[in-house]
């Protein structure tokens, strides 16, 4: 069941709750709603920024290690203050002076086949913003197996690549990417303006799906260039013999 709002939640979310086919029922589904965020850098910052301001419920966010001088172009939850410090922890306190009406929970860890069947677990959706396969392979299977919504947000040097997954209805991830793509590394060039971008759309990738509002990527692959401006929206189609997903 939805929860109720107060009379200042409606004051705070009033000009969402205006969204034609969101209204005060789909604020309610947010309230009631809990999200994973995994990592908390450039993208999953944005995510988890954007979430906390709409109003999502509960946020679990998963980010090891501490802040480095080089993380601040584009972690837009980091500060300067913070450095040497965990990181998750720091973003957990801008999320709380950003929205004191929601819960966040940090988790100094990151994601690992050991530990993600509890933090999915936990979680009603999740939105996976790691920068390594190893990561995002582990939410995948776990999200297919709890059947639970999976928003897949990656970006590399100008471009981003964005889809959302419903198990037993679209593609996982394991389709798309049978293995780690070659040219994949840990490392890469990026600016803070377009790790945002897809952050951003990824969050509202993940509000769709919890609030049943429009037509989120299901079966959809976006990508984008901001090189040149260039947007995609790609159909992908589940692979049956998919080791993961095949079988659902």
């Amino acid at each position: 069941m939805s929860a109720a709002l107060t009379d200042f939640e409606r004051s705070r979310y009033e000009w969402q709750i205006w969204v034609p086919g969101f209204g005060e029922a789909g604020q309610r589904k947010l309230k009631s709603s809990s999200v994973l965020v995994s990592r908390v850098g450039g993208v999953g910052g944005a995510v988890a920024y954007q979430l906390a301001a709409a109003g999502v419920g509960r946020l679990v966010l998963a980010h090891a290690g501490n802040l480095k001088p080089g993380d601040l172009n584009r972690q837009l939850l980091m500060t300067h203050d913070w450095l040497g410090q965990p990181r998750v922890e720091c973003a957990a306190r801008r999320l709380r002076e950003l929205n004191p009406l929601i819960e966040i929970e940090a988790v100094a860890e990151n994601v690992t086949p050991a530990n993600a069947a509890r933090l999915v677990g936990r979680v009603d959706l999740v939105v996976d913003c790691a920068p390594l396969f190893e990561e995002r392979y582990a939410m995948n299977r776990e999200a297919v197996r709890q059947r639970k919504p999976l928003v897949e947000c990656a970006m590399f040097d100008l471009e981003a690549r964005l889809t959302t997954i419903l198990p037993g209805a679209t593609p996982c991830l394991a389709c798309l990417y049978p293995e780690t793509p070659p040219d994949w590394k840990r490392q890469f060039p990026v600016f803070g303006a377009v790790s945002g971008s897809v952050g951003c759309m990824g969050a509202m990738e993940a509000i769709k799906v919890l609030a049943d509002l429009g037509e989120p990527l299901a079966g959809k692959l976006l990508t984008f260039d901001l090189r040149n401006n260039c947007f995609r929206t790609l159909r992908v189609k589940r692979d049956p013999q998919c080791p993961v997903c095949g079988g659902t």
